[in-house]
């Protein structure tokens, strides 16, 4: 992949859903340039992850040993914990709201990445819309 293009990550992605578009969401998981094998049984997880490599080989794609892990029963990808209860929230992730209104912004932009978790999220957090509105300088 060229440097310097504006769609490589979304080429790149393109790229693995076309190669991997029978294994994906039942096999593996890929996400830009995140792969996670999964499987609850061990004889299938060495099968599947031998049609892995093979397909990798075939397409001339290598992974980086330095960043694999193989037989875990967790994980952390994309700000979430991946386990065999599920996906769950990162607890390292602070959600704490300050008191300044740039950090008060920071505190919402965090919790995007849990919207998907909690219904109704933008109305929960209408009172700090309120308070960071900008006729509000107090905040």
């Amino acid at each position: 992949m060229s440097f310097g293009l504006k769609n490589a990550r979304a080429t790149y992605q393109r790229v693995m859903v076309t190669l991997f578009h029978d294994m994906m969401h039942k096999e593996i998981e890929v996400y830009v340039d995140d792969m996670i094998k999964k499987s609850r049984i061990e004889k299938k997880h060495v099968k599947v992850l031998r049609k892995l490599f093979l397909r990798l080989r075939k397409f001339q794609l290598k992974l980086n040993p330095a960043k694999c892990a193989f037989g875990v029963t967790w994980g952390k990808l994309l700000g979430f914990v991946v386990s065999e209860k599920g996906i769950e929230i990162d607890p390292d992730k602070e959600l704490l709201l300050s008191c300044t209104q740039k950090e008060g912004r920071g505190f919402l932009g965090r919790l995007n990445y849990i919207v998907r978790f909690i219904s109704q999220l933008t109305e929960k957090c209408d009172t700090i819309f309120r308070l960071l509105r900008k006729h509000n300088p107090g905040v």
